[in-house]
């Protein structure tokens, strides 16, 4: 059976919409991952998919979510999937529209700049102890830059999308606060609905793959005066760069997907 999911891009920044039609395409992935939820069909697991398919782009930002659908494909009750978009609208990657369903966000530049404000919070604050914080954490956090380094000598810009993500959880990692390292993981989390909407992962991630093996070279030295004041100038141009790629695709209607 051919399915048609019409996907309405909200556009909340402005009154107009655009309809983008996903095909079987989508259905056949949640129906391929069914099996994985054979043992365990709970919300917390289709959750799960559904996150993993959000960040990677596939239900990009302004996806209506329909429930017949969705939980047809993946074998799973209407109320088991209520509350999977509870728990996604929990973690800003889901909205509740009355009389329309539930939707991928479409974050505004003001989502962006408050982001980012907790962001320079959280890591600039972890940064700082870097010299209190254990050897393990410090080396974690330079493996990581290193891995990102090696992917982007051979082109494999997604992976260091993925490792720069994973640098930043690192460094938010030496303050040793599970409640920090959840509140790095939502926040990254949304802010990748952004990623997906703006430049090419070169252009994007390129000029930050030095900076993060300079940050993580202070943080192995146990430097985190000078890694702070590092990684806030880091995080005030990143900022700007998003906001300066991210408004024109705004401003041009639904934000398209890299």
């Amino acid at each position: 059976m051919h399915w048609a999911l019409y996907v309405t891009l909200t556009g909340q920044h402005r009154g107009d919409a655009v309809t983008t039609a996903i095909t079987e395409e989508m259905t056949s992935r949640l129906a391929s991952d069914r099996s994985g939820l054979a043992y365990a069909s709970t919300a917390d697991r289709v959750a799960g998919l559904l996150r993993t398919y959000i960040m990677e782009g596939l239900l990009p930002p302004g996806s209506r979510l329909p429930e017949e659908v969705i939980g047809q494909a993946l074998g799973v009750s209407r109320n088991t999937l209520r509350e999977s978009f509870r728990l996604l609208r929990h973690e800003r990657l889901a909205v509740h529209q009355a009389n329309r369903g539930t939707f991928v966000p479409v974050l505004t530049p003001e989502d962006v700049i408050d982001l980012y404000r907790l962001r320079r919070l959280i890591e600039c604050g972890a940064a700082r102890l870097a010299g209190a914080a254990g050897p393990d954490a410090r080396t974690a956090v330079k493996a990581i830059a290193d891995s990102a380094a090696a992917a982007a000598g051979t082109g494999q810009w997604l992976e260091v999308r993925t490792a720069d993500l994973h640098f930043h959880l690192a460094v938010a990692a030496l303050a040793g606060s599970p409640r920090l390292d959840e509140l790095m993981r939502c926040a990254l989390a949304e802010l990748r609905l952004v990623f997906h909407a703006t430049a090419d992962p070169e252009q994007l991630h390129g000029p930050y793959v030095a900076r993060n093996s300079v940050i993580a070279e202070m943080i192995v030295a146990g430097d985190g005066e000078a890694a702070e004041r590092e990684l806030l100038e880091y995080l005030n141009d990143a900022e700007r760069q998003i906001l300066d790629a991210y408004r024109p695709a705004l401003d041009a209607g639904a934000p398209p997907v890299s």
